[in-house]
């Protein structure tokens, strides 16, 4: 049977080809022409240039194929990046639907991610699959251009065009994350070398763990429906004491007030428009603030999804900086 995989090159997207590999599957990774393929090092798999923006590359890629797994996608937190994840996770989505329908391609299985939900202002909203999508008036960029792009997928499946499932995993944790852009503030925790934490949650579960769930909604998922990935709520307190205690050092200590972080913020989104790079953006603060806690029982009860403890998922992700001499 052969599968195709989007964003195979990333860190999720990496261990889902490793172990679709595994399964005796004919795996196809379709990668732009000057990626960086080294998280497939080692991988059985087969290479495919093409661009999920670039639809022709799409018309070619998925001649042939039984299942596309969607994972291509950028993440960022700065509205100078916004047309490109407009042009990424919506384009991109919306190309990838109209080839999956051109081709006939048996099943869409399509990463979204729990932003796509929304997010919690406190502690007591903890989100499900029903959620009402709750922070359109904050226009955080990621936030919605994930919301859009699974839209698009609902609304193709409802009109019966493609068979597809919506998977919304959290803050996914293990053996290879640090690579990812996103978690320079989780180097620093782990290096001692942090000394702030901010309000607000966050919620963790292993990248195995996603895998198993990507790989049984593929399987068993109903069609049109989504699925949150998710493991343990914490606090960014808890979360930056975990880390710390894996690694051996002292947790940061101070909380940083809501109000310093949005001044901050909007700040960094002016030094940002008289082209300088400022400390943090609006939306890093906003997020950094939210309580972003899952309720993961559908996934439990339809896809035999079964996180594992979040101190799991957080030891094998700072084993992996130690022994890639990332803390020394």
């Amino acid at each position: 049977m052969k599968v195709l995989v989007t964003g195979a090159n990333g860190f999720l997207g990496s261990w889902l080809t490793r172990e679709l590999v595994n399964q005796g599957l004919d795996v196809y990774a379709l990668v732009r022409p000057k990626s960086d393929i080294s998280e497939l090092n080692g991988v059985n798999c087969k290479y495919l240039h093409g661009d999920v923006t670039d639809v022709h590359s799409l018309l070619e890629a998925f001649k042939g194929i039984d299942t596309v797994f969607h994972l291509a996608g950028v993440i960022a937190y700065k509205k100078s990046d916004r047309a490109l994840m407009e042009k990424v996770n919506v384009g991109g989505t919306q190309n990838v639907v109209e080839v999956c329908r051109e081709h006939g391609v048996r099943r869409l299985v399509y990463l979204s991610s729990v932003v796509a939900i929304g997010a919690g202002y406190t502690p007591g909203e903890i989100m499900n699959e029903n959620s009402e999508f709750n922070i359109h008036d904050l226009d955080l960029g990621y936030f919605e251009t994930k919301h859009k792009a699974e839209q698009i997928v609902k609304e193709a499946c409802n009109r019966g065009e493609i068979d597809a499932v919506m998977l919304n995993p959290s803050t996914i944790y293990g053996s290879g994350d640090a690579k990812k852009g996103s978690r320079k503030m989780q180097i620093k925790v782990a290096q001692g070398k942090l000394k702030f934490y901010t309000s607000g949650g966050v919620n963790v579960v292993a990248v195995e763990d996603v895998v198993q769930g990507i790989i049984s909604a593929w399987k068993q998922g109903r069609t049109g429906e989504r699925y949150i990935l998710s493991g343990e709520n914490l606090l960014i307190k808890d979360l930056f004491r975990m880390i710390a205690d894996e690694a051996g050092v002292k947790p940061p200590s101070k909380q940083l007030p809501d109000k310093l972080l949005h001044v901050v913020g909007a700040v960094g989104d002016t030094m940002e428009k008289m082209g300088m790079k400022g400390p943090l953006s609006r939306e890093n603060a906003w997020t950094a603030t939210m309580y972003h806690w899952f309720d993961s029982t559908k996934a439990q009860k339809e896809l035999d999804f079964h996180p594992r403890p979040a101190k799991e998922a957080i030891h094998n992700s700072v084993q992996w900086m130690k022994d890639h001499g990332l803390l020394s």
